[in-house]
């Protein structure tokens, strides 16, 4: 698609029923823009990209594409067939490449040699053989690796990655993205950050995760109850001009309180008093007082809860097993808790963090060992899946069921209505019922439910998932407070990097590593060992190159020409040096972080960066020994 405009969004309105949703948006973006849409939960987010794709209708407004942009969209829902495969699925997606692949498909199925060599042709005019790997890539770093199978037959989380992986492999000019983080685990959301970052594709998205505001955006829209901001730059560039929109903001407020003092004096003043002239004055001062009667400051949410102490034994874990079948989940794991311990849990999915902590809060028993709960421990277990209420409970019901009151720090009480209002549920929304919630609203009653019982060891289990940023920032502040226990398990890496002291690592083979560090330092830990490991694999190949050297040049070309294929052995030559600049570039990013005086923002950038080359080497050095083998 030639450059320019990508899409262009004038004054447009949403309504629903009598609740104005936005009004009077204004916004555009370029091609190769990369744009995210924060707001808070409920302000109309994923109403507003329904509503640019026409899937909602706009009470006011207009919403114009580029008249040859190709666009892909990842909703809440997948949206996918659940009566086909994964690959039919992903086959739907309407580009050269992709008709390419489809009609060669179809000849190899046909056994039919001209149709074959013309699919073969088509292929080659759409470099669909890029393509294929590519999507073959995609599929794997998602964890998509059985595309025979039925989408009716996969999990949430698996149908929420097909749905992803439809929308990268189309390679569409403009990619809209609801949440695409939600349900993937670490390693593919570092993978995922880095090919968003390099795409040309424009990208509009909502998210919550700051790293990828941090890494991949250049552009941030901030949707609230003032209108649609636009910010240059990423969410550091974000947080600083925000701060400085909301110290001019209250300084215009303020002198016009200051202003308004004075003409409300002549206001009140008698009637006599007032000439025919002043008519255009009283109408400046219904004017000045809306500006100064504008509430700028934010919903806070700051508790100081008061929870019962632990005790001398808090948790302990005595040679725990625990299995499925053939998966091994933990195999005589020993550990004990101690007091204020902030711990990270990571692993890939499938190895385990919700079956251990299954096992902590007691919820699910070993298969050998023993788990031990002090006698003074109360669990709060914020749950992936908030609990399930009839349908006729009301918000204020949810927390009368767990108590009516929470206790604060020096005798102080918070009521259930009080706690409420401070986690953004307006009075008037207290006797809503439950079933008409949003997703996020239902994750924070849930939240609510949790702290309502005073617990002194939180085990939080995803509860990033349908946050928004401003919530997420209060959540931290919150448990930066916590006086007692916390587990944690989440997929944002710059919450957990707040939060934690150390993680444990679950292998998937039943070990538990316990890393001194946040997720960020484990990574730099993990990346260095990938290194030294890559190193060795790098040299024992090159012994093996220098093995097959001596055979003799004539009986080398035999083979070559054989086994590879003319791209294969322009590939395999150039390897080497592709290899030798990686590990030229990790040297430097290694360099850079040793550096004194760096801050944390640059720090997790190049470690980041550092994982990226890391893992690129690593897959480089892979292709290298497969292709040596087979030469």
């Amino acid at each position: 698609m030639a450059g320019g405009n990508v899409l262009s969004v004038e004054g447009l309105t949403k309504r629903f029923g009598e609740r104005l949703i936005f009004e009077d948006l204004h916004f555009g973006l370029d091609q190769g823009q990369k744009a995210a849409l924060i707001a808070r939960n409920g302000t109309g987010k994923s109403t507003l990209m329904k509503v640019l794709l026409d899937i909602e209708g706009a009470d006011g407004g207009s919403v114009t594409f580029n008249g040859q942009t190709r666009i892909a969209h990842l909703a809440q829902e997948h949206g996918l067939d659940l009566d086909r495969t994964i690959l039919a699925n992903l086959f739907e997606a309407d580009n050269d490449a992709m008709r390419a692949i489809r009609q060669y498909e179809s000849a190899i199925k046909d056994e039919d040699p001209e149709a074959l060599q013309a699919a073969y042709d088509a292929m080659d005019r759409a470099d669909a053989w890029s393509y294929e790997a590519q999507a073959k890539e995609i599929l794997g770093k998602l964890g998509l690796h059985d595309t025979d199978r039925f989408v009716d037959k996969l999990s949430g989380g698996e149908k929420r990655r097909v749905a992803l992986a439809k929308c990268l492999i189309e390679q569409p000019d403009l990619l809209l993205l609801d949440e695409p983080t939600n349900h993937l685990d670490l390693g593919m959301i570092e993978w995922l950050e880095g090919f968003l970052a390099k795409t040309k594709t424009t990208l509009l998205m909502i998210t919550h995760d700051r790293f990828f505001l941090e890494v991949v955006c250049d552009t941030i829209f901030e949707l609230d109850s003032f209108g649609l901001h636009k910010y240059p730059g990423n969410w550091s560039d974000f947080l600083e001009m925000k701060s400085e929109r909301s110290a001019n903001e209250h300084a215009q407020r303020d002198r016009a309180r200051s202003i308004m003092r004075r003409e409300l004096e002549w206001v009140r003043a008698t009637p006599q008093a007032r000439t025919g002239k002043s008519k255009s004055r009283l109408d400046a001062f219904k004017d000045l007082k809306s500006k100064a009667s504008v509430r700028l400051e934010e919903d806070e949410v700051r508790l100081e809860l008061d929870p019962a102490r632990l005790g001398g034994k808090i948790l302990e874990l005595h040679k725990v097993r625990k299995a499925y079948g053939d998966s091994v989940i933990l195999n005589g794991w020993t550990y004990h808790f101690k007091p204020g311990e902030r711990v990270g849990l990571i692993g890939d999915n499938g190895t385990g963090k919700s079956t251990l902590i299954r096992l902590i809060t007691g919820e699910d028993l070993p298969d050998g060992g023993k788990v031990v709960i002090g006698d003074t421990v109360v669990f709060g277990h914020f749950s992936q899946e908030p609990p399930q209420f009839d349908d006729g409970m009301k918000v204020i019901e949810a927390l009368y069921e767990i108590a009516e009151f929470m206790p604060l720090k020096r005798g102080k009480k918070l009521a259930a209505a009080q706690l409420l209002e401070r986690f953004l549920f307006p009075r008037h929304r207290h006797h809503d019922f439950i079933h008409k919630l949003s997703g996020g609203e239902r994750k924070r009653l849930h939240l609510l439910r949790v702290l309502m019982a005073n617990p002194n060891f939180l085990v939080f289990d995803e509860p990033t998932n349908d946050l928004d940023v401003f919530t997420l920032g209060i959540l931290e502040e919150f448990l930066l407070d916590f006086t007692g226990c916390l587990l944690l398990v989440s997929h944002d890496r710059y919450f957990m990097d707040k939060l934690v002291d150390h993680v444990f690592i679950l292998d998937g083979s039943g070990g538990v590593r316990d890393f001194p560090g946040n997720y960020t330092q484990y990574r730099i830990a993990a990346d260095a060992e990938d290194k030294a490991a890559a190193a060795e694999r790098a040299e024992k190949a090159k012994a093996k190159s220098k093995k097959t050297e001596t055979i003799g040049p004539t009986a080398l070309k035999g083979d070559y020409s054989e086994r590879l294929s003319y791209k294969e052995k322009r590939e395999y030559d150039g390897l080497e040096d592709v290899i030798s600049e990686l590990e030229s570039k990790k040297t430097a990013l290694e360099s850079a972080m040793t550096s004194s005086g760096i801050d944390h923002e640059e720090m997790t950038r190049l470690a980041t960066e550092l994982g990226r080359v890391t893992k690129d080497i690593e897959t480089k050095t892979e292709r290298w020994i497969e292709l040596d083998e087979r030469a």
